[in-house]
């Protein structure tokens, strides 16, 4: 009998230790879920304060600016190109024929230094300032000239948009008034812009399209502004009318830098003329004088380092007159 007491009390403290045993497994598993879950509610409560975060007003704003500078980059670096001085220019995408005519340029200015019978170094540096400064320079000074008489009538554009939306005209007849009526290039611009929009073309990408043939600041601003209306609604005339005001300023303040900065301007112009119109000068008066350096090489090295040096100063100086706003 006592033996049957004793294997029953075993019985029971080894099946009670098997429960004990397993119930701790089994506490042990929901204590690794429980913290499985501790530490994934952190982390969803780390990701939804971030993204709170990244909702405001401020980080929205370092965003916007971030994008912003961004695109000035890649703007930039797409205004050097040649093919986008050639569209700024009005002068369309013909690049290879670019090429070809600077080619000429160069070949032309060399064989005129050559038969000059000046030293080949001399020859060789005329054909590459010729064939790769001056087309580019042209095509700088077309450009700018084009864009200088764009941005002028363009407050007076947006100023027909706004009455035109006024009176109850819609965005894409105004644009035709435009394309009608303001002058060249402002007008085949507006032309261009309403003719791929009656393709089918989105107002966006069309004002894209625009900005890179002609890419000016007043532009980009008349596109955002199309884009934030066509996105979030609103009185469009006002807000072109505030643009309109905004551009205006702006010229005014360009008119007043450049008045403050015509002195300056004008004694850059002198101090850097200043030299190559003395050395013309004496070489017209005396030339014996002046043919030394001419025929020595080392009137050769003068000449080369006079002309680093004064092209480092106009440089510098065309950095402290140059203005952007």
């Amino acid at each position: 009998m006592l033996f049957v007491i004793a294997g029953v009390l075993g019985f029971i403290t080894l099946t009670a230790l098997g429960l004990a045993f397993a119930g701790g497994d089994q506490n042990a598993a929901r204590t690794a879920k429980r913290a499985q879950a501790i530490v994934g509610g952190g982390r969803s409560e780390a990701l939804a304060r971030a993204k709170a975060v990244a909702n405001t007003p401020d980080a929205r704003r370092k965003q916007i600016l971030k994008t912003l500078k961004e695109q000035d980059r890649q703007q930039k670096k797409a205004s050097l190109s040649i093919a986008a001085r050639l569209r700024a220019a009005g002068l369309g995408e013909k690049i290879q024929m670019f090429w070809i005519i600077s080619g000429v340029i160069g070949l032309i200015a060399g064989l005129i230094v050559i038969v000059l019978r000046q030293h080949p170094l001399i020859a060789l540096g005329a054909a590459f300032a010729a064939g790769f400064g001056l087309p580019r320079w042209v095509v700088g000074m077309l450009a700018a000239a084009r864009t200088k008489k764009f941005t002028e009538a363009f407050s007076d554009a947006i100023d027909i948009i706004v009455r035109g939306i006024k009176s109850g005209l819609p965005v894409h007849d105004c644009l035709k008034i435009i394309g009608k009526e303001c002058p060249e290039p402002l007008a085949g611009e507006f032309r261009m812009l309403t003719e791929n929009v009656g393709m089918g073309m989105p107002m966006d990408v069309a004002l894209e399209r625009m900005y890179e043939r002609m890419p000016t600041n007043e532009l980009r601003f008349f596109a955002i502004v199309l884009s934030i209306q066509a996105k979030t609604g609103g009185n469009l005339a006002e807000a072109l009318g505030n643009l309109s005001t905004v551009l205006r300023a702006r010229k005014l303040m360009g008119e007043k830098i450049k008045a403050l900065s015509a002195e300056a301007v004008a004694s850059s112009f002198i101090i850097g003329a200043l030299p190559p119109g003395v050395v013309v000068l004496i070489t017209v008066t005396a030339p014996a004088y002046m043919q030394t350096m001419f025929n020595d090489p080392r009137g050769h090295l003068m000449l080369l380092a006079g002309g680093i040096w004064m092209s480092i100063g106009i440089f510098v100086m065309r950095k402290m007159i140059n203005f952007k706003f």
